[in-house]
């Protein structure tokens, strides 16, 4: 792919990038930033992908193929309104300054909505409300990880933003090792946990939704002490529509004076959502195609996390050596060849899925951390919600292809192999997006060619 170069003075005319005004910020207020990730992780570990996600696709809501299908089905429509609101949203917070507000008010209600899944019974009648309030949660997680993303220009430099960013990351995973364990071992895995809670009526699952949310609640405290608006002069208000128009600018701008940063974020769009249908639908592979008890799948995102937290951290290293986007085709490359070896050792059992899984597990986290620095490397200053809200939206427009393609393999193994369990066929579908996204990211040139104006 060959595109016309930006203009000669594109860097010039776009003035300096919000790291490159950034001040060297203390170690201490890097962390303080990466709690946000650690307290908001168990909507991601423990809700969508290792606990409440292998719960509401359990033979308690139905058939494995039907509950696989309908998460399918309500993680794509989460996607399409992330896709609609984020730009908006992100905007909005650059024009009044006010990222670090919405950010927190976001957080709260992502905690509440986490507490509130406590009420789905395992019965087939919660199957939809249970969707329903986690594909709400998905969408304001999403809309708060534009948010924060956008903060990184306070904690980051030019030279240290991979570092950052792959610590941001890291902090996550870890954070997701601590609070699984903890809810392990207090609540599932004992006959009788604490508080006297048994599996009886799903009782174990469902207050460990309360633990989550509480978790969430008190660990993003740190982040919120060292983060700070930078509020602008009133602006008149922008109504929805004017919103929209306002976006497709920033689109055509874009298109017009950074090429390659277009691009990207197409490639990013395809490969993340990938790496977003290997969160989702890991745990629910492992459990329903390789045999892993609830119980099982917990003590193996425990692992997992181990391994994608320090090595999110060691890649970051390897970020500000050799840049983001080797990083990034490492990743993909390695995750591509590890999902077909799962679709093609399937029947390998439990064994199996822990070696390939958890180097998977080691090759998302890198992929993610990587991808977001590539992007606040070319970011102008007072543009960090605009840019990052239409990286969240690229994501989203095309966040129905994962799942989709996860789901359509599912049938398309049922037509092809007459098998009742198909489960296996759906990693196909995530290894194509990989793939596409691998693809169109191999001519896409490095930060430092092409800056946003």
């Amino acid at each position: 792919m060959t595109t016309p170069a930006a203009p000669a003075d594109a860097a010039d005319a776009a003035g300096p990038t919000a790291l490159d005004v950034a001040t060297r910020a203390p170690w201490r207020k890097a962390v303080a930033w990466g709690m946000w990730d650690w307290g908001a992780q168990p909507f991601n570990t423990v809700i969508t992908t290792f606990v409440f996600s292998v719960y509401i696709t359990s033979e308690s809501f139905g058939a494995t193929n039907a509950t696989s299908t309908a998460l399918a089905v309500s993680t794509a429509v989460a996607g399409l309104f992330v896709a609609l609101l984020a730009p908006v949203l992100g905007q909005n917070s650059d024009r009044s300054g006010r990222t670090v507000r919405h950010l927190r008010r976001q957080t709260w209600l992502l905690a509440g909505l986490s507490a509130a899944l406590y009420v789905v019974r395992p019965d087939p009648a919660f199957l939809w409300v249970g969707l329903g309030l986690l594909a709400v949660g998905s969408v304001v997680s999403e809309i708060a990880g534009v948010n924060y993303n956008a903060t990184i220009d306070q904690v980051a430099t030019e030279k240290t933003v991979g570092r950052v960013s792959g610590f941001g990351w890291g902090m996550g995973y870890l954070g997701g090792i601590l609070v699984l364990l903890l809810l392990y071992f207090l609540l599932i895995q004992p006959d009788v946990g604490l508080f006297g809670v048994t599996d009886a009526d799903g009782m174990d699952i469902r207050v460990s939704m309360l633990v989550c949310g509480l978790w969430i609640l008190l660990f993003t405290i740190p982040a919120f002490l060292v983060l700070r608006d930078h509020e602008r002069p009133p602006t008149p208000r922008v109504g929805v529509v004017d919103s929209y128009r306002l976006v497709w600018r920033a689109v055509q701008r874009l298109w017009r004076t950074s090429r390659q940063t277009a691009y990207f974020l197409l490639a990013s769009a395809l490969f993340r959502d990938g790496l977003a249908g290997v969160f989702a639908f890991g745990a629910v592979l492992a459990a329903g195609t390789f045999g892993l008890s609830a119980g099982d799948v917990i003590v193996f995102g425990a692992a997992a996390n181990i391994a994608a937290g320090f090595a999110t951290m060691g890649f970051g290293l390897l970020d500000d050596r050799i840049g983001p986007k080797k990083v990034i085709l490492i990743s993909l490359g390695s995750l591509v060849v590890l999902g077909v070896l799962i679709f093609l050792l399937h029947d390998g059992g439990t064994g199996v899925f822990w070696v390939l899984g958890l180097l998977m597990a080691v090759f998302v986290g890198p992929a993610q951390a990587a991808s977001r620095s590539f992007l606040a490397r070319l970011i102008p200053v007072g543009r960090n919600g605009e840019i990052f809200g239409l990286y969240a939206t690229t994501g989203r427009v095309v966040s129905f292809l994962a799942p989709a393609a996860f789901g359509a393999f599912i049938v398309l193994g049922e037509a092809v192999t007459g098998e009742e369990n198909t489960q296996y066929w759906g990693i196909l579908g995530i290894v194509l997006i990989l793939a596409a996204g691998f693809v169109v990211l191999l001519p896409v040139q490095e930060h430092h060619h092409h800056v946003i104006h």
